[in-house]
């Protein structure tokens, strides 16, 4: 029987739920990862209050209402809700089916980029304008597409019991199912996303048990990439002259070298407990650019300051921590790929978007996870929760 007070979580067909049931061991509420779902709402939230913080008296970017970004940060996270609610009901193992259909998708939307309708924002011509002030960055969607189209590709033999691993034809498809859109995001030029689908790619291909040999060799051609697309300058000069800002922070600290050295003084200056919300002079002053986004995790170091940093990072690391165990305790090996993807994805985002802030990697643009304003970026991340979700309902209980 289904109806308004039923669900069915797929492959162990309907459940009937009342409140009294809600919490019942076969319950859809007893299947999801809370810690990973109140990690990242606490996330969100706090993210919420920095973004608030940099942008109240920047007149400039907020239209006169110190509000603004405050109000659309909490639409944003509203809407990355519903498409985790979303991504849970339909379950990853009906997307699966629709991969083809969403890979195409992604990728028409990258194209779009390329041109007219495409728009320039802070250097990177990566976003599609849309009515209203909104904005659409189109490689953030592809970072879930890619993952679950190497997903689909490496773990169906396997998980047909046709072969125990994936083989060399079924690795090459997978790659080149990657490559296509990660060489349109290469030409906006997006670095930043280039690097973070190429760690997806890496981590996709360990945890589908593909050779090793294809690990080392990826990690190889990407060596030789780099110093070819330097050579070749396919790069913008404002991406070159951030990697020369990055091996030498003294090269032009008015410059190029501006926002690193802006922004470590700003965490420098919160010290263990930060100088209180609403009262750090870096961000008061407007000293360090983008700091509602690329540069949020700052403001946290200024005026919450070293307790305030680790609690965000805590929470990321609850987040990949519960993750990494839907990975592994999964009984199919499509789950297991695509729980890894999303594992490291969100890992080496957060460690460049903290890396950049601290001096100690490269200023590359990218958001930092469920905390930076984005409305791309932020429901991106929350459909990956619901991946994460969906993987961990439709597992025996007993796993």
């Amino acid at each position: 029987m289904t109806g308004a007070n039923s669900f069915q979580v797929s492959g162990y067909g309907p459940r009937r739920v009342g409140w009294s049931r809600l919490f019942a061991r076969d319950s859809l509420a007893r299947r999801l990862d809370w810690p990973i779902l109140l990690a990242g709402v606490a996330l969100s939230m706090i993210g919420a209050v920095l973004v608030y913080s940099a942008t109240r008296n920047r007149t400039e970017l907020n239209q006169g209402d110190p509000y603004y970004f405050l109000i659309r940060h909490v639409l944003n996270t509203g809407i990355g809700l519903a498409l985790m609610v979303g991504t849970v009901w339909l379950g990853h193992r009906a997307l699966r089916t629709a991969v083809p259909i969403l890979y195409g998708l992604s990728v028409f939307l990258i194209l779009l980029v390329l041109t007219p309708l495409g728009s320039t924002i802070n250097g990177a011509h990566s976003w599609i304008k849309l009515p209203g002030g909104f904005s659409l960055q189109p490689s953030e969607f592809v970072k879930v597409t890619i993952i679950l189209g190497m997903a689909m590709l490496l773990a169906a033999r396997v998980d047909a019991g046709d072969k125990q691993y994936p083989d060399h034809r079924t690795v090459v498809q997978a790659l080149g199912l990657a490559a296509v859109p990660m060489l349109i995001v290469m030409l906006m030029p997006d670095l930043g996303s280039v690097m973070v689908m190429v760690v997806i790619v890496l981590g996709v291909l360990l945890a589908s048990g593909a050779s090793n040999r294809w690990v080392f060799g990826l990690i190889g051609a990407g060596t030789a990439g780099a110093i070819a697309v330097w050579q070749l300058g396919v790069l913008d000069d404002y991406q070159i002259a951030r990697f020369a800002a990055f091996a030498n922070p003294e090269l032009d600290p008015a410059g190029v070298g501006y926002n690193t050295n802006q922004a470590r003084i700003a965490i420098g200056s919160g010290g263990l407990t930060g100088s209180g919300l609403f009262h750090g002079s870096q961000t008061t002053g407007q000293f360090v650019p983008e700091q509602q986004t690329d540069f949020v995790f700052t403001v946290a170091g200024e005026e919450l300051g070293f307790v305030g940093g680790g609690l965000i990072i805590l929470l990321l690391g609850v987040i990949l921590w519960r993750a990494c165990r839907i990975a592994r305790e999964t009984t199919e090996l499509y789950g297991t790929i695509v729980a890894a993807g999303i594992v490291a994805w969100l890992a080496f985002q957060t460690f460049e978007n903290v890396g950049m802030t601290l001096g100690i990697m490269p200023v590359t643009g990218l958001p930092l996870p469920f905390v930076s304003y984005g409305g791309s970026s932020m429901f991106t991340v929350w459909i990956a929760v619901g991946l994460l979700q969906s993987i961990r309902a439709q597992r025996p209980m007993s796993a």
